[in-house]
Parts: structure tokens; C-alpha cells; sequence
């Protein structure tokens, strides 16, 4: 990951982390938007970004998903991962998380958030780690605190969960 502080101190801010939120489309997909000719939608999704979620969870991490749209996909998803906090065709994001932080009970420091566009700011802005992916807009990029390596779609989100686990001295047990 590119780190936008020291390795430390983003070390320190994972080490914390109780939730990671995703966004999807450009972060748990590459992005782009497919349909066929009778109007399905077909979203690609990794398979290693699906066992670094179940890892985090395993050691711990709750994960949950914000999304400004709404899919019968990612319905499909997230229950194959046994993510239960699942937020669609979300048009406030912030509010969202404010909701999760008071039924969690956590605090906004305790919170990882992988983002790529203009309705993930506000989040990205407020919570304890926030990520970026490379193929997320620039401005993006400028607000969070690291950017992953690979894009959204590709393993971006193992990337964060690998980070997360060997933060919090978790990463080995999986090996």
C-alpha cells in the first residue's frame, strides 16, 4: 500500500480497527458496470478479496458493506461471506456510518473504510483508516490515508484485510 503517513502510524490506526466498510462498485468490483443483452446485471467479484474478509472475520473484524446502489448480486455476496451489515442504494454514506457507530457501539477510530469516488468522502474523511483504491478518483486518493496497490476488483480489499491482520498480530495464524 501507499501510505500518505509513516508505516507506523498507520500500523497503529489498523491495529485498532473493529469494522472495515466497504464500498463496492470500483472497490469490491472493478468498477465497471456490466449488462447483457436482457438487461442482467453481472458484477465480477474476487475470490481473494472474499478470503481476506473471512480471515478478518475470523480473527475478529466485523465487515460490512455501503453501497449507493442496490444489486440482488451483492445481496448474494455479501451472504456467501456472512456479511450481515449490508447498507444498499445508500445515499448517505455518512449517515450510514453514524447509524453503524451507534449500534456497534465503536468509535469512528475503530473503523477502516476502502472507497473510490465522491460519495466515499465523507466517510473516508471520518473514519480511523481510510483507503483508497488506484483506480478511485484522484481527489480520492488525495483524502485517504493509504492507497492499495492493486485496484478494486483485482484484490484491493485483501490488501487492506492482509494489513489489518498483521497489524493486529493475526496474520501469521492463517499461514
Amino acid at each position: 500500500m501507499i501510505l500518505r503517513d509513516s508505516e507506523k502510524s498507520v500500523s497503529n490506526k489498523a491495529a485498532q480497527i473493529k469494522l472495515l466498510l466497504l464500498d463496492v462498485d470500483g472497490v469490491l468490483t472493478d468498477g465497471h458496470l456490466y449488462y447483457g443483452n436482457s438487461g442482467e446485471e453481472v458484477k465480477a467479484f474476487s475470490t481473494l478479496d472474499g478470503h481476506g474478509i473471512k480471515m478478518l472475520m475470523e480473527a475478529g473484524v466485523d465487515v460490512g458493506i455501503i453501497t449507493g446502489r442496490r444489486s440482488e448480486l451483492v445481496a448474494r455476496r455479501a451472504a456467501e461471506l456472512g456479511i450481515e451489515l449490508l447498507y444498499q442504494d445508500c445515499r448517505d454514506k455518512a449517515g450510514a456510518l453514524e447509524e453503524i457507530l451507534r449500534s456497534k457501539a465503536i468509535t469512528a477510530d475503530e473503523v477502516a473504510y476502502i472507497g473510490d469516488d465522491f460519495p466515499d468522502l465523507a466517510v473516508l474523511r471520518r473514519v480511523g483508516l481510510s483507503v483508497a483504491v488506484p483506480n478511485g478518483h484522484a481527489i480520492v486518493r488525495d483524502t485517504a490515508l493509504a492507497t492499495t496497490a492493486a485496484a478494486g476488483g483485482s484484490g484491493a480489499v485483501r490488501e487492506v484485510c492482509d494489513f489489518i491482520l498483521q497489524a493486529q498480530g493475526n496474520f501469521q495464524r492463517f499461514l
